[in-house]
């Protein structure tokens, strides 16, 4: 928990000290109060845990947003054309996507990429699975969302094994 704090801090501090800009002594004091108070907010709440200050997974976590970039732009494409295309082949279809992950923040970063990814959209979460409309039937397998499950789990740190 102690690790945690720590990493919370640094990053309150990066990101207070890089969005003022100003070195002024009263701003710093505020800037200590606020990073008190959201770190004793924290530990009030008991969430102050590998969640909650997830920055040692940074390196993971922005090497998965360079491949969802490129997924991003694959399914952007690949809704342009249809949409496009001279028949407007749109085959609307919800489906559920299994949610193996163990962790919220997985769960979370799993239903946030396929929300961000064209065409798709989370649309409830439960336990187990995603609902998911997907604007073509080609992208609304479940099956296909099996590596950005993985790959979402990996970012934020968790191991997923052989799913």
């Amino acid at each position: 928990m102690f690790r945690s704090a720590l990493i919370l801090v640094l990053a309150l501090v990066a990101t207070w000290l890089t969005l003022s800009g100003y070195f002024k002594p009263l701003l710093l004091k505020l800037g200590v109060i606020s990073i008190c108070f959201v770190l004793f907010l924290c530990f009030r709440m008991r969430i102050l845990d590998r969640e909650t200050a997830a920055y040692g997974t940074l390196p993971r976590t922005l090497s998965y947003f360079v491949w969802l970039f490129v997924e991003i732009v694959k399914a952007n494409m690949a809704v342009v054309r249809a949409v496009l295309s001279p028949s407007m082949e749109v085959s609307p279809k919800v489906v559920k996507v299994p949610a193996p992950q163990k962790t919220d923040i997985a769960k979370s970063m799993f239903a946030n990429s396929i929300t961000l990814t064209p065409g798709t959209v989370s649309v409830n979460m439960e336990s187990d699975h995603i609902l998911v409309h997907a604007l073509l039937s080609e992208m609304s397998d479940p099956a296909d969302f099996a590596e950005m499950g993985v790959r979402s789990a990996w970012a934020v740190g968790e191991d997923m094994g052989d799913v």
